[in-house]
Formats: structure tokens, sequence, C-alpha cells
């Protein structure tokens, strides 16, 4: 229907000048009424949709800001490795697929995490030649920024133990100086770079079943970081007519110069698929140990991390990316990845006052900011950057970081020192690094606890409110998407993208906020998803 009207409803609008409402309208996708029942409901006609919410509750549509899609749709066809308590559980599960795989095609799989094991060591290649002898096989760690694959994958990648370290990148040797099958950051593109990729058609189909998932966890809008692959794939789905979702596209680091030379700026595009960021690493991930540090990871003297692209580096594609119309997106997790992503953005901030550029013409990013030097805590919010986290990763990943960083950790994982010194900010999930599903997100954010520990929270000084939470899945990335115009909250002419939950997500203890069901979601004004009278 093209015009709609919720009534008797629990409305949240986001909204401070008015929070609450009963009943809305809403016309050719944007929302044009909002206000008691009986007012609203006088603007019906012969054809509006009139729908008794009976006392649910309406919130505006949540956006997650990082993620990978075209991984995510690929992960729900792949072999399910993710966060196993034991290496044999995932070794058996390749198995498995092995045996219902053709001979000599590609077993692929997602999330294995060898913090989580009893020996807690790198597995190696010959786990996997033990199950899978002639298939390749490619298992990417939780963290996306290691791999695991066995002897067929190195031989079809023309990987041997003399095979010299790519720039940005490691594979990993026995003391026999062997390759063990783990490989760190660029060395992971030597294997996946040979994987025989969906065609775009493909993975369009893939895609609409990551898209059911995300509109059934209330997900309206994502923010991708995938390849240009990603993106054919999408405007695939929006020609079939069956994209429901918002795209906020950004661009990797290798398709500067061709969005360059395109003429491409920030924004392009439309407010079902636009163009964000240039995307570049800093460094790795706390998982493979390879996120760029100060000081050394406890127990490891001698290694503080990896950069994959310097600093220099850095300054001259944010620099030539600023002066073409597009901001920056750095993903930085290490404190000193965080401080060169900081000097940068201080740099290019200057270049852009010279030319008289308003900063919110400039929407920079840090993506992760897992850990913040103190002394570079509000830096920021001065600079006016970003903080694009992922509150989840601090439940995941609390008692790793206390193994490795230490008392380093009250400034890990912490949006609430970015909010307290002013900076803005931006949550999502980092899939499928972690799971979809926002809910999981809030909780995490405001309980730092999973399954109930730690009691009272992992840093509890850190811990958000509900409402900081909120915002950080709604205002916060439609503000780095350029479109808080239009989204992050329910008013007068803003695009009609809400959700229906069962319970009123105010009222409940944060407990409940995992039990909470999303019964509907809305985007542009249509149904996407909906599961109640």
């Amino acid at each position: 229907m093209m015009h709609t009207i919720l009534f008797n409803g629990d409305i949240i609008t986001l909204d401070e000048n008015r929070p609450r409402i009963s009943a809305i309208a809403i016309s050719y996708g944007r929302v044009v009424a909002l206000g008691a029942d009986d007012e609203i409901q006088r603007l019906a006609n012969a054809e509006t949709s009139i729908v008794n919410l009976g006392g649910k509750t309406i919130l505006p549509g949540l956006t997650d800001a990082h993620l990978h899609w075209e991984a995510q749709s690929e992960a729900l066809r792949s072999v399910n490795v993710f966060e196993l308590p034991e290496k044999a559980i995932a070794v058996e599960r390749v198995r498995e697929r092995v045996q219902e795989t053709p001979d000599g095609q590609w077993v692929q799989g997602q999330g294995w995490a060898q913090d989580l094991w009893r020996e807690r060591a790198f597995p190696s290649k010959d786990d996997l030649d033990a199950v899978a002898p002639s298939h390749p096989v490619y298992l990417s760690a939780k963290s996306g920024h290691a791999a695991w694959v066995n002897s067929a994958a190195l031989q079809r990648a023309g990987i041997s133990d003399s095979t010299i370290d790519p720039a940005g990148g490691q594979i990993l040797r026995d003391a026999d100086g062997a390759a063990t099958g783990i490989l760190l950051e660029t060395a992971m593109d030597l294997v996946s770079a040979i994987i025989p990729r969906p065609t775009s058609e493909e993975l369009a189909d893939m895609m609409m079943d990551a898209q059911e998932h995300a509109l059934r966890c209330g997900i309206t809008m994502i923010h991708d970081f995938d390849e240009p692959s990603c993106l054919a794939a999408l405007q695939i789905l929006r020609e079939r007519g069956d994209l429901a979702l918002r795209v906020l596209k950004q661009i990797n680091q290798k398709w500067l110069r061709a969005a360059i030379d395109s003429g491409i700026r920030s924004g392009f595009g439309d407010d079902w698929i636009r163009i964000g960021a240039l995307k570049l690493f800093a460094d790795g991930a706390l998982g493979a140990k390879t996120a760029l540090m100060f000081e050394p990871y406890q127990g490891e003297p001698e290694n503080y991390g990896m950069a994959v692209v310097d600093k220099e580096e850095m300054i001259e594609y944010v620099s030539l990316a600023s002066a073409c119309g597009l901001p920056s997106s750095i993903h930085a997790i290490g404190d000193k990845a965080v401080h060169d992503a900081l000097d940068v953005f201080e740099s290019v901030r200057r270049e852009e006052a010279e030319r008289g550029e308003p900063r919110t013409d400039r929407r920079h990013r840090i993506e992760h900011v897992q850990i913040v030097h103190p002394r570079d805590a509000h830096r920021l919010a001065t600079l006016d950057v970003i903080a694009s986290m992922q509150p989840i990763h601090a439940t995941s990943d609390m008692i790793t970081a206390d193994r490795y960083w230490g008392a380093r950790t009250t400034y890990a994982y912490n949006p609430r020192l970015q909010l307290d010194h002013g900076a803005r900010v931006a949550f999502g999930s980092d899939a499928p690094v972690e799971p979809l599903d926002p809910l999981l997100g809030i909780h995490a954010a405001i309980t730092r606890e999973r399954g109930g520990q730690p009691a009272g929270g992992w840093h509890p000084e850190a811990k958000l409110t509900l409402h900081e939470a909120m915002l950080g899945f709604t205002q916060g990335p439609a503000y780095a998407a350029g479109m808080e115009d239009r989204l992050g909250k329910l008013d007068e002419g803003y695009l009609a993208d809400l959700i229906v939950l069962d319970r009123d997500i105010y009222q409940v203890e944060p407990e409940e906020i995992l039990e909470l069901k999303i019964l509907g979601t809305m985007v542009g004004g249509e149904w996407r998803f909906r599961d109640f009278d």
C-alpha cells in the first residue's frame, strides 16, 4: 500500500521533541504525520491500510554500520566453524562437508578462534590434510585476519616453504621453516584470490537469504565494507525489485583511483544504494595478534603487531580521497594504529580547512577503535572523526584482550570514553565476524556481559545507557551516511523505516533484551517482514 496508518501503538520516535506517540501516518515511503490515534486516523481514505498495533512497540529501523555483506551472504552457505570450543569439532565439520563435495572443489568456512580451544595454539595444515587430502580447504578466522588452509590449498596457490611473505602479511612457519597452513593479513590473499568466485547473479541469490535474516533482526540499513563484486550483486537485487535494505557502500583502497577517475564522490547514488568512504587498513586484529600496539603483547616481548598500510601511505590516500570528495574510513584496532590514523586525519583536516571545507563535508571514520592510548582518548572528538565501533566485540574479545593487553584494557572497546569526550559513534556487528543481530550489540553495550559473565560487566565503567546504545544503531549511522535529515528517527518527512517489537525495550530488564522479538520490519513504507496480525 502507498498509504499506511499505524495506531494504538507505543511508538518511540527517538526525537527528543516528541519522544513517544501512539499513531503514525505513512505515504509514499515517508512519514507524513505523527500524533494521537484520533487525529492520525482522521487522515485515512479508502486507499489507506490501517493497522491496529495492539500496544506493540515501534522503533526507528536499526542500522548495522560495519559489516561485510558479501562475506555474510556466503557464510550462511559455508562450513560453520564459528566460535567452536574445540579444534576437533571444526575438523569434523570439514570432513562432513568434504564427503558431500565433488572431488577437487573448494571447501570454505569462517569463524574459528583458537583462543577458545584448550591448547590455544594456531592449528595447522596437517589437521585439515587428515580429512581433506584432495579438496583445497580455506577457513577464515573469526577475526577475518587469519586463514587456516590445507596442503592442497597451498599447492593450488603456489605457496611453498620458500615463498616470501607479502607486504603487510605473513606465512606462518614452523621451527624447520615449513609453512604451517596459517596465513596472516595480506598473506590470506595468496589463497583467497584463486578461489572461484560466484557470479554476480549467484551472489545476489545468496544475498536474498542474508537479507531475510537481517530484516528479521530489525535491520533496515547496512554499511558494507566488501569489494565491488558486492556492489554488483546489490545492483542486481535492485534491478530485480528485491532489494529491501538501504546500503552505504565503502570503496576499498585498490579501487580508489577507479572511483576518482569515474568522478564518484561521497553520497553518489540514492537512498537505497549510495557511496560512502574510502576504506584503508592500518593494522590487523587482536585474535591474530596483528593489531599494531605501542607496547608488545603480554608474553611476546617481540610482538608489537603489524602495520598493513603505513602512516605516510595512508596520508597520501586519505588526502587524495578528500580532495576528490570522499571521506575515509580507516580500520584501526591497536593503540598505535589508532594513533597513526588520528595523525593522518589531523593532517588531512588541516588541508580541508585550508580549502575552506566544513568538517561535516568529510565524515571520516575510524573502524573498530578497539584500544586507544590514553593520550589519544580525546582526539576523535577533537578532529570530528566518527568512532565506528562494535559493542559486541567487547564481550566476545574480553578474555583474549585481558590475556594479551592486560591493564591496557581500561582503554579498550570503550565507546563510553568516546561519548564522554564528545565524539560521534556509530555501531555495527562486523558480521560475519560476529552474529548479525543488533539486539546482541545493544545488550553488550549496556551490560558488558556475556552469558551473565563477568557479573556486573567487564570494565563496567564503560557501560552505556540504553538510549545511548539505541542512538548508536540509529542516529550515529545516519550521520555517518550523510542521511541524518531523513534517517535515524521517526519524524515528518523522514523515511518510513521502522521495526515492531513485542515489548518496550526501554522498560524491560537488560537481560530480557535478548528475549525481545522483532515482529515486523518496514523499509520505505513497505512491510519487508511481518509476523503479527
